[in-house]
């Protein structure tokens, strides 16, 4: 007995026929993205500048082009599957939390990049990827304003009068953050900025009663 309920089921599935991909369209573009994806690779592992590098988030960020690619080859294949896989994927939870901004920003790139070569428009994924290069290559090479440093003074508690001149001397502007005095001891800590590192740091170690002296820098965000 034909219901309507059928009828939607046999139309709705008709409109949406599955789609025979062949193993040579599957074998190229999986060969893409992945060549696609080892580029992503080679521009994450020469632009990027950090103390520590992640060489295992570099090759997920290769995995993650390629699986995505064959994820939208399965969904183009058919509609029953797509669900299926939209339904497996919902419970997906990724608990690792990305601490770079351009750590996320390459993620979402190699997924992009797997999107678009899975839905069959390599040209767009290359050109897209040329275009993100050349953006962070012109980005990065553009000067931003020097970033504060901390000096970090122990000494005798009559030091400080001196630590303040020497640091005044050679710095363009500073600020005292923090004042620890402890049995006769005095830990001072200044935010400045200077061009003369070395000169500040054998400045202030030359006066008498200083004990030890640390300079530190950052690549963080900087204050206007």
């Amino acid at each position: 007995m034909t219901t309507f309920s059928s009828i939607f089921k046999r139309s709705f599935l008709e409109g949406y026929a599955n789609i025979e991909l062949s193993t040579s369209q599957i074998l190229i573009v999986m060969f893409f993205s992945l060549l696609v994806g080892l580029y992503i690779y080679l521009v994450y592992r020469f632009l990027t500048k950090k103390t520590f590098y992640s060489k295992s988030f570099n090759i997920s960020l290769v995995l993650m082009s390629v699986i995505t690619a064959a994820i939208i080859l399965t969904v183009q294949s058919s509609v029953v599957i797509s669900l299926g896989m939209v339904g497996a994927l919902s419970i997906v939870r990724f608990r690792t939390a990305v601490k770079d901004p351009m750590d996320l920003v390459f993620l979402f790139w190699s997924i992009s990049v797997g999107i678009i070569c899975g839905a069959g428009l390599v040209e767009v994924a290359i050109i897209l990827s040329l275009a993100a290069t050349a953006t962070i290559m012109v980005l990065d090479r553009i000067p931003v304003i020097q970033s504060p440093m901390i000096l970090v003074v122990n000494g005798k508690e009559d030091t400080d009068s001196a630590i303040a001149d020497a640091v005044k001397g050679n710095t363009n502007a500073y600020i005292e953050k923090s004042r620890v005095l402890a049995n006769g001891t005095l830990e001072l800590v200044y935010e400045l900025r200077t061009k003369d590192a070395s000169g500040l740091s054998k400045s202030v170690s030359a006066i008498d009663g200083v004990s030890s002296v640390s300079l530190l820098s950052h690549d963080g965000e900087v204050s206007f």
